[in-house]
């Protein structure tokens, strides 16, 4: 008769590393995920080859967070400016919300940012009274002059379905390594 306890010794030390190997794949596949900073659009905030974490449990984005957005299949690092139910424009380096001035301390100084107005990202069809329609949100870059954001046709309002999650923190480089 075989001895068995070999095998079974075998599989019990196994189980451990298999539910180990389940566990990071559950949190890499519904909690957390890895996002690559490509491009200068958020810069200074965030510059290219940083190494983020994205949290995917959000479902309620606010205005100024971090987020990481699927566009036309790409990938993007982008802040969150507008929200549904708000008309956004921008004249004169100022942000207007709903006809309120807002500042937006995150910019460097000296950074422009084109006068937009909202019939020019999206069309009274598409956006009936004006607003930002329920579950699509306004976003853009740090670097307004290098950024595709919001403000590019090709690229629009984003819905609340391309949003894959929020960013909290940087892992890379060490020098930076912290909360977002």
């Amino acid at each position: 008769m075989y001895d068995f306890r070999e095998i079974s010794e075998f599989l019990r030390d196994a189980s451990k590393y298999i539910i180990v190997i389940v566990l990071v794949a559950v949190v890499f596949t519904f909690v957390v995920a890895f996002q690559t900073v490509a491009g200068n659009s958020m810069n200074p905030t965030l510059k290219e080859g940083e190494v983020l974490l994205v949290s995917k449990f959000s479902h309620k984005y606010e205005r100024n967070e971090i987020v990481t957005v699927v566009v036309n299949g790409k990938s993007y690092v982008k802040r969150v400016i507008g929200l549904p139910g708000e008309k956004v424009e921008y004249m004169n380096d100022v942000l207007y919300i709903d006809g309120i001035g807002y500042r937006e301390d995150f910019l460097n100084d000296g950074v422009k940012t084109n006068n937009f107005l909202f019939v020019d990202i999206c069309n009274e069809k598409d956006c009936p009274n004006g607003v930002i329609p329920d579950d699509m949100y306004l976003v853009l870059g740090d670097n307004r002059p290098e950024s595709d954001d919001s403000r590019n046709p090709k690229f629009g309002l984003v819905q609340k379905s391309q949003i894959k999650g929020k960013v909290f923190f940087r892992l890379w480089p060490f020098g930076a390594f912290g909360k977002i």
